[in-house]
Protein backbone atom coordinates (compact mmCIF):
# COMPACT_ATOMS: atom_id res chain seq x y z
CA UNK A 1 0.00 0.00 0.00
CA UNK A 2 2.63 2.65 1.11
CA UNK A 3 4.22 2.43 -2.44
CA UNK A 4 1.78 4.20 -4.30
CA UNK A 5 0.97 6.35 -1.09
CA UNK A 6 4.62 7.23 -1.33
CA UNK A 7 4.42 8.59 -4.80
CA UNK A 8 1.59 10.69 -3.85
CA UNK A 9 3.51 12.00 -0.87
CA UNK A 10 6.55 12.74 -2.95
CA UNK A 11 4.19 14.66 -5.97
CA UNK A 12 3.06 16.85 -3.31
CA UNK A 13 6.18 17.32 -1.70
CA UNK A 14 7.32 17.96 -5.32
CA UNK A 15 4.46 20.63 -6.03
CA UNK A 16 5.09 22.66 -2.79
CA UNK A 17 8.66 22.84 -3.92
CA UNK A 18 8.32 24.09 -7.21
CA UNK A 19 5.61 26.88 -5.83
CA UNK A 20 8.14 28.22 -3.87
CA UNK A 21 6.25 26.98 -0.35
CA UNK A 22 8.98 24.71 0.94
CA UNK A 23 9.54 25.91 4.84
CA UNK A 24 13.15 24.56 5.54
CA UNK A 25 14.22 25.03 9.21
CA UNK A 26 17.60 26.10 9.58
CA UNK A 27 19.57 24.54 12.90
CA UNK A 28 20.51 27.10 15.55
CA UNK A 29 24.12 26.39 17.29
CA UNK A 30 23.30 28.99 20.39
CA UNK A 31 20.45 29.55 22.05
CA UNK A 32 17.92 31.92 21.40
CA UNK A 33 18.69 35.80 21.52
CA UNK A 34 19.11 38.95 19.55
CA UNK A 35 22.28 37.34 18.15
CA UNK A 36 22.78 33.87 17.32
CA UNK A 37 24.44 31.49 15.50
CA UNK A 38 23.55 28.80 13.07
CA UNK A 39 24.94 25.25 12.32
CA UNK A 40 28.18 25.53 11.31
CA UNK A 41 28.88 28.12 13.52
CA UNK A 42 28.13 31.51 11.45
CA UNK A 43 26.94 34.59 13.63
CA UNK A 44 23.58 36.05 12.69
CA UNK A 45 20.89 38.81 14.14
CA UNK A 46 17.54 37.17 14.69
CA UNK A 47 14.72 39.10 13.79
CA UNK A 48 11.98 36.27 13.48
CA UNK A 49 11.86 35.03 17.05
CA UNK A 50 8.95 36.17 19.51
CA UNK A 51 11.47 36.89 21.80
CA UNK A 52 10.17 40.62 22.66
CA UNK A 53 11.17 40.95 25.37
CA UNK A 54 14.83 39.26 24.95
CA UNK A 55 13.65 36.99 27.77
CA UNK A 56 14.54 34.05 26.19
CA UNK A 57 17.65 32.55 27.69
CA UNK A 58 17.68 35.44 30.78
CA UNK A 59 20.16 33.94 33.38
CA UNK A 60 17.24 34.46 35.64
CA UNK A 61 14.83 32.82 34.27
CA UNK A 62 17.16 29.75 33.54
CA UNK A 63 18.23 29.76 37.15
CA UNK A 64 14.62 29.11 38.18
CA UNK A 65 14.56 26.36 35.75
CA UNK A 66 17.01 24.97 37.37
CA UNK A 67 15.94 25.26 40.49
CA UNK A 68 12.06 24.16 39.79
CA UNK A 69 14.15 21.19 38.07
CA UNK A 70 16.16 20.63 41.32
CA UNK A 71 13.09 20.89 43.78
CA UNK A 72 10.23 19.78 41.44
CA UNK A 73 11.87 17.09 39.11
CA UNK A 74 11.79 16.44 35.30
CA UNK A 75 8.12 15.97 34.99
CA UNK A 76 5.00 14.24 36.32
CA UNK A 77 4.25 11.18 33.97
CA UNK A 78 0.98 12.17 34.03
CA UNK A 79 -2.18 14.42 33.53
CA UNK A 80 -2.96 16.67 36.33
CA UNK A 81 -6.05 15.03 37.84
CA UNK A 82 -4.62 11.53 38.27
CA UNK A 83 -1.19 12.64 39.78
CA UNK A 84 0.42 15.53 37.62
CA UNK A 85 -0.43 18.61 39.67
CA UNK A 86 2.40 20.25 42.12
CA UNK A 87 2.59 22.95 44.11
CA UNK A 88 4.35 25.23 41.21
CA UNK A 89 1.57 24.35 39.10
CA UNK A 90 -1.04 26.20 41.85
CA UNK A 91 1.12 29.01 42.52
CA UNK A 92 1.52 29.48 38.57
CA UNK A 93 -2.19 29.37 38.01
CA UNK A 94 -2.45 31.85 40.95
CA UNK A 95 0.49 34.49 39.62
CA UNK A 96 -1.20 34.56 35.99
CA UNK A 97 -4.54 35.01 37.94
CA UNK A 98 -3.07 37.94 39.60
CA UNK A 99 -1.49 39.19 36.41
CA UNK A 100 -4.65 39.51 34.37
CA UNK A 101 -6.76 40.53 37.34
CA UNK A 102 -8.84 37.62 36.60
CA UNK A 103 -10.16 34.68 38.91
CA UNK A 104 -8.65 31.88 38.15
CA UNK A 105 -6.74 30.22 35.40
CA UNK A 106 -6.10 26.79 34.07
CA UNK A 107 -2.42 25.35 32.34
CA UNK A 108 -2.37 23.65 29.13
CA UNK A 109 0.93 22.06 27.24
CA UNK A 110 0.56 25.12 24.51
CA UNK A 111 -1.81 27.74 23.43
CA UNK A 112 -3.01 25.81 20.75
CA UNK A 113 -4.01 22.98 23.54
CA UNK A 114 -5.57 25.69 25.42
CA UNK A 115 -8.04 27.23 21.98
CA UNK A 116 -8.70 23.13 21.14
CA UNK A 117 -10.08 22.83 24.85
CA UNK A 118 -12.30 25.78 25.16
CA UNK A 119 -15.02 26.15 22.68
CA UNK A 120 -15.96 22.18 22.82
CA UNK A 121 -16.35 22.09 26.23
CA UNK A 122 -18.31 25.68 26.72
CA UNK A 123 -20.88 25.67 23.73
CA UNK A 124 -23.44 22.70 22.74
CA UNK A 125 -25.43 22.77 19.73
CA UNK A 126 -28.04 25.64 20.66
CA UNK A 127 -25.27 28.25 21.10
CA UNK A 128 -22.92 30.10 18.48
CA UNK A 129 -19.14 31.03 18.52
CA UNK A 130 -18.32 33.93 15.95
CA UNK A 131 -15.09 34.13 15.06
CA UNK A 132 -12.48 37.11 13.38
CA UNK A 133 -11.35 35.42 9.61
CA UNK A 134 -7.74 35.99 10.27
CA UNK A 135 -8.18 34.33 13.50
CA UNK A 136 -5.03 31.85 14.36
CA UNK A 137 -5.43 28.41 13.23
CA UNK A 138 -5.57 26.77 16.70
CA UNK A 139 -8.74 29.38 17.43
CA UNK A 140 -9.96 27.48 13.85
CA UNK A 141 -9.33 24.09 14.95
CA UNK A 142 -10.89 24.43 18.08
CA UNK A 143 -14.12 25.94 16.79
CA UNK A 144 -14.37 22.73 14.50
CA UNK A 145 -14.29 20.54 17.29
CA UNK A 146 -17.73 21.43 18.99
CA UNK A 147 -21.21 21.62 17.70
CA UNK A 148 -22.14 25.09 17.56
CA UNK A 149 -23.56 27.16 14.90
CA UNK A 150 -20.34 29.10 13.34
CA UNK A 151 -20.24 32.60 12.80
CA UNK A 152 -17.23 34.63 10.40
CA UNK A 153 -17.16 37.87 10.06
CA UNK A 154 -14.67 39.97 8.21
CA UNK A 155 -11.33 40.96 9.48
CA UNK A 156 -11.40 43.81 11.79
CA UNK A 157 -15.13 44.46 10.32
CA UNK A 158 -17.81 46.15 13.00
CA UNK A 159 -20.43 46.24 10.94
CA UNK A 160 -20.00 42.21 9.77
CA UNK A 161 -20.00 41.27 13.57
CA UNK A 162 -22.84 43.07 14.07
CA UNK A 163 -24.36 40.98 11.45
CA UNK A 164 -23.58 38.25 13.03
CA UNK A 165 -24.54 38.39 16.43
CA UNK A 166 -28.21 39.96 15.01
CA UNK A 167 -28.52 36.86 12.84
CA UNK A 168 -27.18 34.31 15.92
CA UNK A 169 -29.63 36.41 18.06
CA UNK A 170 -31.40 32.68 18.87
CA UNK A 171 -28.80 30.85 20.08
CA UNK A 172 -28.57 30.06 23.70
CA UNK A 173 -25.15 31.43 24.71
CA UNK A 174 -22.78 33.11 22.06
CA UNK A 175 -19.01 33.89 22.06
CA UNK A 176 -17.48 36.44 20.08
CA UNK A 177 -13.42 35.13 19.93
CA UNK A 178 -10.90 37.21 18.05
CA UNK A 179 -6.76 37.64 18.28
CA UNK A 180 -5.97 40.19 20.47
CA UNK A 181 -2.96 40.79 17.98
CA UNK A 182 -3.07 39.02 14.59
CA UNK A 183 0.06 37.25 14.11
CA UNK A 184 0.82 37.41 10.50
CA UNK A 185 0.15 41.12 10.12
CA UNK A 186 0.81 42.31 13.56
CA UNK A 187 -2.56 44.58 13.55
CA UNK A 188 -4.37 45.28 16.90
CA UNK A 189 -7.99 43.81 17.25
CA UNK A 190 -10.77 46.76 17.85
CA UNK A 191 -11.42 45.56 21.58
CA UNK A 192 -13.19 48.43 22.69
CA UNK A 193 -15.52 48.49 19.45
CA UNK A 194 -16.02 44.54 20.17
CA UNK A 195 -16.68 44.66 23.64
CA UNK A 196 -19.19 47.46 23.10
CA UNK A 197 -21.04 44.90 20.43
CA UNK A 198 -21.04 42.15 23.06
CA UNK A 199 -22.46 43.92 25.55
CA UNK A 200 -24.78 45.27 23.49
CA UNK A 201 -25.63 41.57 22.48
CA UNK A 202 -25.40 40.08 25.71
CA UNK A 203 -22.04 37.80 24.00
CA UNK A 204 -19.36 36.16 25.99
CA UNK A 205 -16.43 37.80 25.00
CA UNK A 206 -12.66 35.47 24.46
CA UNK A 207 -9.29 37.31 23.15
CA UNK A 208 -6.12 35.01 22.09
CA UNK A 209 -3.48 37.21 24.17
CA UNK A 210 -0.50 35.02 22.47
CA UNK A 211 1.44 38.06 20.77
CA UNK A 212 0.78 41.11 23.39
CA UNK A 213 0.82 39.29 26.91
CA UNK A 214 3.91 40.56 29.12
CA UNK A 215 4.98 43.65 26.54
CA UNK A 216 1.88 45.19 24.98
CA UNK A 217 -0.25 47.93 27.14
CA UNK A 218 -0.21 49.54 30.58
CA UNK A 219 2.68 46.75 32.43
CA UNK A 220 2.50 44.39 29.65
CA UNK A 221 -1.21 43.26 30.22
CA UNK A 222 -2.33 43.52 26.73
CA UNK A 223 -4.76 44.65 24.37
CA UNK A 224 -7.49 44.29 26.77
CA UNK A 225 -5.06 46.82 29.00
CA UNK A 226 -4.38 48.80 26.31
CA UNK A 227 -8.20 49.50 25.68
CA UNK A 228 -9.26 49.51 28.77
CA UNK A 229 -11.52 46.98 28.96
CA UNK A 230 -10.50 44.11 30.93
CA UNK A 231 -13.29 43.54 32.91
CA UNK A 232 -15.45 42.96 30.09
CA UNK A 233 -13.24 40.23 28.72
CA UNK A 234 -14.65 36.80 29.88
CA UNK A 235 -12.00 35.04 28.80
CA UNK A 236 -7.99 34.63 27.95
CA UNK A 237 -5.81 32.49 26.54
CA UNK A 238 -2.12 33.07 25.86
CA UNK A 239 1.08 31.29 25.58
CA UNK A 240 4.11 30.70 28.27
CA UNK A 241 6.29 30.64 24.84
CA UNK A 242 6.60 34.22 23.62
CA UNK A 243 7.53 36.72 26.06
CA UNK A 244 7.56 35.03 28.72
CA UNK A 245 10.75 33.25 28.37
CA UNK A 246 9.94 31.48 25.08
CA UNK A 247 9.78 27.98 26.45
CA UNK A 248 6.12 26.16 25.68
CA UNK A 249 3.00 25.81 27.39
CA UNK A 250 -0.15 28.11 27.45
CA UNK A 251 -3.27 29.00 29.46
CA UNK A 252 -6.85 29.91 30.11
CA UNK A 253 -7.57 32.68 32.48
CA UNK A 254 -11.00 34.37 33.08
CA UNK A 255 -14.37 33.68 35.26
CA UNK A 256 -13.86 30.61 38.22
CA UNK A 257 -17.13 28.66 36.68
CA UNK A 258 -15.33 28.69 33.23
CA UNK A 259 -12.23 27.63 34.48
CA UNK A 260 -13.63 24.98 36.73
CA UNK A 261 -15.66 23.45 33.76
CA UNK A 262 -12.46 23.52 32.12
CA UNK A 263 -10.80 21.51 34.01
CA UNK A 264 -13.83 18.55 34.22
CA UNK A 265 -14.12 18.78 30.87
CA UNK A 266 -11.68 20.11 28.40
CA UNK A 267 -10.28 17.24 26.73
CA UNK A 268 -6.45 18.60 25.54
CA UNK A 269 -6.22 19.46 29.93
CA UNK A 270 -7.63 15.92 30.68
CA UNK A 271 -5.49 13.99 28.13
CA UNK A 272 -2.24 15.70 27.86
CA UNK A 273 1.02 15.16 30.38
CA UNK A 274 1.06 17.87 33.04
CA UNK A 275 3.52 21.37 32.14
CA UNK A 276 7.29 20.61 32.71
CA UNK A 277 7.67 21.54 36.66
CA UNK A 278 10.74 23.25 35.63
CA UNK A 279 8.47 25.60 33.18
CA UNK A 280 6.63 26.41 35.64
CA UNK A 281 8.71 27.60 37.88
CA UNK A 282 10.64 29.51 34.96
CA UNK A 283 6.98 30.80 34.17
CA UNK A 284 6.94 32.61 37.31
CA UNK A 285 9.86 34.06 37.59
CA UNK A 286 9.57 35.22 33.62
CA UNK A 287 5.90 37.24 35.60
CA UNK A 288 8.00 38.92 38.06
CA UNK A 289 10.86 39.93 35.66
CA UNK A 290 7.86 41.32 33.69
CA UNK A 291 6.41 43.47 36.06
CA UNK A 292 9.51 45.09 36.79
CA UNK A 293 10.13 45.65 32.85
CA UNK A 294 9.46 49.23 31.78
CA UNK A 295 12.56 49.24 30.44
CA UNK A 296 12.34 46.52 28.01
CA UNK A 297 8.74 47.37 26.36
CA UNK A 298 10.28 51.42 25.93
CA UNK A 299 13.12 49.56 24.16
CA UNK A 300 10.85 46.63 22.66
CA UNK A 301 8.78 49.84 21.37
CA UNK A 302 11.77 52.00 20.20
CA UNK A 303 12.98 48.99 18.32
CA UNK A 304 9.77 48.97 16.55
CA UNK A 305 9.13 52.32 15.21
CA UNK A 306 12.80 52.78 13.87
CA UNK A 307 12.72 49.53 12.16
CA UNK A 308 9.11 50.50 10.70
CA UNK A 309 10.38 54.01 10.03
CA UNK A 310 13.62 53.02 8.32
CA UNK A 311 11.60 50.10 5.93
CA UNK A 312 9.14 52.58 4.98
CA UNK A 313 11.55 54.96 3.79
CA UNK A 314 13.53 53.15 2.13
CA UNK A 315 10.29 51.93 -0.39
CA UNK A 316 9.42 48.69 1.51
CA UNK A 317 5.51 47.97 1.89
CA UNK A 318 5.31 47.18 5.78
CA UNK A 319 1.66 46.72 7.31
CA UNK A 320 1.40 50.12 9.50
CA UNK A 321 0.65 49.98 12.87
CA UNK A 322 2.87 49.65 16.27
CA UNK A 323 3.45 46.37 17.21
CA UNK A 324 6.73 44.46 16.70
CA UNK A 325 5.35 42.37 14.32
CA UNK A 326 6.61 44.15 10.89
CA UNK A 327 5.43 42.11 7.97
CA UNK A 328 7.56 43.18 5.14
CA UNK A 329 4.81 42.36 2.05
CA UNK A 330 6.13 41.17 -0.96
CA UNK A 331 3.53 38.88 -2.47
CA UNK A 332 5.34 36.04 -4.45
CA UNK A 333 5.90 33.03 -2.18
CA UNK A 334 9.49 32.95 -4.39
CA UNK A 335 10.65 36.15 -3.74
CA UNK A 336 10.11 35.72 0.22
CA UNK A 337 12.47 32.55 0.00
CA UNK A 338 14.93 34.15 -1.92
CA UNK A 339 14.96 37.14 -0.20
CA UNK A 340 15.06 35.33 3.20
CA UNK A 341 17.43 32.84 1.85
CA UNK A 342 20.22 36.40 1.06
CA UNK A 343 19.72 38.27 4.01
CA UNK A 344 20.75 35.16 5.42
CA UNK A 345 23.80 35.66 3.34
CA UNK A 346 24.04 39.26 4.69
CA UNK A 347 23.72 37.95 8.46
CA UNK A 348 20.15 38.41 8.80
CA UNK A 349 18.14 35.39 10.10
CA UNK A 350 14.32 35.92 8.80
CA UNK A 351 12.15 33.59 7.44
CA UNK A 352 9.37 33.74 4.49
CA UNK A 353 5.91 33.27 4.99
CA UNK A 354 3.46 31.82 2.12
CA UNK A 355 0.77 29.63 2.19
CA UNK A 356 -0.76 28.06 3.91
CA UNK A 357 0.99 30.08 6.76
CA UNK A 358 -0.20 33.40 5.23
CA UNK A 359 -3.44 33.29 2.22
CA UNK A 360 -2.00 32.77 -1.50
CA UNK A 361 -0.54 36.07 -2.84
CA UNK A 362 0.02 37.66 0.34
CA UNK A 363 3.64 36.03 1.00
CA UNK A 364 5.65 37.71 2.86
CA UNK A 365 8.72 37.97 5.44
CA UNK A 366 7.48 38.95 8.89
CA UNK A 367 9.77 40.91 10.77
CA UNK A 368 9.99 41.08 14.90
CA UNK A 369 11.48 43.36 16.30
CA UNK A 370 12.58 42.43 20.57
CA UNK A 371 14.24 44.23 23.43
CA UNK A 372 17.18 41.94 22.70
CA UNK A 373 18.12 44.22 19.76
CA UNK A 374 20.53 47.32 19.91
CA UNK A 375 20.24 50.34 17.66
CA UNK A 376 22.96 49.23 15.57
CA UNK A 377 21.30 45.76 15.36
CA UNK A 378 18.19 47.43 13.80
CA UNK A 379 19.88 49.70 11.73
CA UNK A 380 22.02 46.62 9.87
CA UNK A 381 18.97 44.75 10.03
CA UNK A 382 17.32 47.94 7.68
CA UNK A 383 20.77 48.12 5.25
CA UNK A 384 20.69 44.56 4.54
CA UNK A 385 17.31 44.25 4.06
CA UNK A 386 17.87 47.79 1.17
CA UNK A 387 21.09 45.94 -0.44
CA UNK A 388 18.95 42.30 -0.99
CA UNK A 389 16.07 44.54 -2.15
CA UNK A 390 17.99 46.71 -4.35
CA UNK A 391 19.54 42.60 -6.24
CA UNK A 392 15.84 41.63 -6.20
CA UNK A 393 14.08 44.70 -7.47
CA UNK A 394 11.75 45.08 -4.53
CA UNK A 395 13.13 48.87 -3.65
CA UNK A 396 14.52 51.31 -6.10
Amino acid sequence: MYTGFRQRLQATLADIDAQGLTKPERVLATPQGGAIAVVGGRGVLNFCANNYLGLANDPRIVQAAKEGLDRWGYGLSSVRFICGTQGVHKDLEAAIARFFGTEDTILYSSCFDANGGVFETLLGENDAVISDALNHASIIDGIRLCKARRYRYEHGDMADLQRCLVESADAGARLVVTDGVFSMDGDIAKLDAIADLCDRHDALLMVDESHSTGFFGPGGRGVPAHFGVQPRVDLVSSTLGKALGGASGGFVTGHKEIVALLKQRSRPYLFSNTLAPSIAAASIAALDLIDRADELRERLAANTHRFRSKMTAAGFEIRPGIHPIAPVMLGDAKLAQDMARLLLDEGIYVIGFSFPVVPKGQARIRVQLSAAHTTEMVDAAVAAFCAVGRRLGVVA
